[in-house]
């Protein structure tokens, strides 16, 4: 077994006991500790729903914001026009080159 599938078991075998416990808890002990795990359990889920909310909250609050449309598309023409003009040249280069050969050929 790689890693993996040996964390897989260590979750699967946590997670069959952490419901036996449960249900142990609210089951077979007094209605006090019925009670208590159940206030606890709800507790617990409300707070971390309310901290994956926080969460996002701050997430937006402190992210900038994205740059107009408009600014990318100018960006992503500059680098386009750029990449044109690389090209371009590259290719005067390589006729360049080539007429060289051919009269060097030729003489």
């Amino acid at each position: 077994m790689n890693s993996d599938q040996v964390l897989g078991a260590f979750i699967l075998v946590g997670s069959i006991i952490g419901v036996v416990v449960y249900g142990a808890l609210l089951f077979l002990f007094g209605e006090a500790i019925s009670l208590l795990t159940l206030q606890v359990s709800a507790f617990l889920a409300v707070a971390f729903a309310f901290g994956i909310l926080a969460w996002i909250g701050y997430t937006l609050a402190t992210t900038p914001p994205p740059k107009p449309i408009e600014e990318v598309e100018k960006e992503v023409e500059e680098e386009l026009k750029k990449l044109e003009a690389e090209t371009k040249e590259t290719e005067t280069e390589s006729e360049a080159k080539e007429e060289k050969k051919s009269e060097e050929a030729k003489n």
